[in-house]
């Protein structure tokens, strides 16, 4: 049903401007066509939060000069809109089973099954910060005596490019390793600065890990095959049709056996035939 929300009641109490119901809902559908996101109307406070920061920073007067600029498809500003509606939430290690399930069951299984190759390929496709990706480099590097000779790569990609930037940089602070053991800190980050408070990766996870900047609405450059993708948290923000063209596409970069990663409220039901479900939220390429 179309809303009927007057322009009033959607202006922010105490806001510099005002968005309307069918600016907001333009809004919406350049978000969906650029990143693939869905956005409800409980996003309308975030959207204008967001963007209207952008407004400031150009000095426009208002969501419709804004929505012309973001429709002539000018670069600079295409990429900061896309940034600006882009959540990243993430944390080391968060949803520990995965780590543990790559480390004590799937690394073991895939270097018992290996012919020869000692090809490891690993893609995390919502790299955020970089906490996902570094839990992954570490998980690799605790398992170097089953690794040893292996060609092990890890491709991180996101579409915000201001947090692709931290996630390269890879220095955290303290806070940050709020879910991270000592042990893991001290093994693989070293202090840098005299507060005692920041730390930075080491290049024995760096040199794993190669982050790229990657809409996954546009065209993939990479080939594949990956023996396992991380999708976490990324797949509840697009509607059913997107997801379906997802993970068709994905499933074209992995062979059966290879395996996928979702977040905790993430499912393929009714979404992809092409994995099993082996565990929580744990699929593997089948042969369909």
């Amino acid at each position: 049903m179309k809303s009927t929300t007057t322009e009033l009641e959607i202006g922010m109490p105490g806001g510099d401007f005002t968005l309307s119901a069918a600016e907001f809902d333009r809004i919406r559908e350049l978000v969906r066509e650029h990143t693939g996101i869905s956005l409800s109307d409980a996003k309308r406070q975030l959207v204008y939060g967001r963007l209207s920061r952008r407004l400031r920073a150009l000095h426009l007067s208002g969501f419709a000069e804004y929505i012309a600029l973001i429709e002539s498809g000018e670069g600079d500003e295409l990429e900061e809109f896309t940034n600006a509606v882009t959540t990243n939430l993430t944390s080391f290690f968060r949803e520990p089973h995965h780590f543990e399930y790559l480390g004590r069951e799937l690394l073991p299984k895939l270097v018992a099954a290996d012919k020869g190759a000692r090809r490891l390929r690993i893609w995390c496709c919502a790299a955020s910060t970089g906490e996902e990706p570094y839990s992954i480099s570490m998980v690799l590097r605790e398992a170097h005596p089953l690794l040893t000779g292996w060609d092990a790569k890890l491709l991180a990609t996101d579409l915000d490019s201001n947090v692709l930037s931290t996630a390269s940089t890879g220095v955290y602070t303290s806070e940050r390793f709020q879910t991270m053991s000592p042990a893991r800190l001290k093994n693989w980050f070293k202090p840098v600065g005299s507060d005692g408070k920041t730390y930075t990766a080491v290049n024995e996870l760096r040199t794993l890990i190669t982050f790229k900047q990657l809409n996954l609405m546009h065209d993939w450059p990479m080939k594949g095959p990956f023996d396992a993708i991380f999708c976490r948290n990324v797949i509840i923000y697009f509607d059913k049709e997107t997801q379906r063209a997802l993970f068709e596409r994905m499933a074209l970069l992995q062979r059966p056996g290879d395996h996928l990663f979702l977040g905790h409220s993430e499912s393929l039901y009714r979404v992809c035939d092409k994995y099993d479900l082996i565990g929580k939220t744990i699929y593997r390429r089948n042969h369909s």
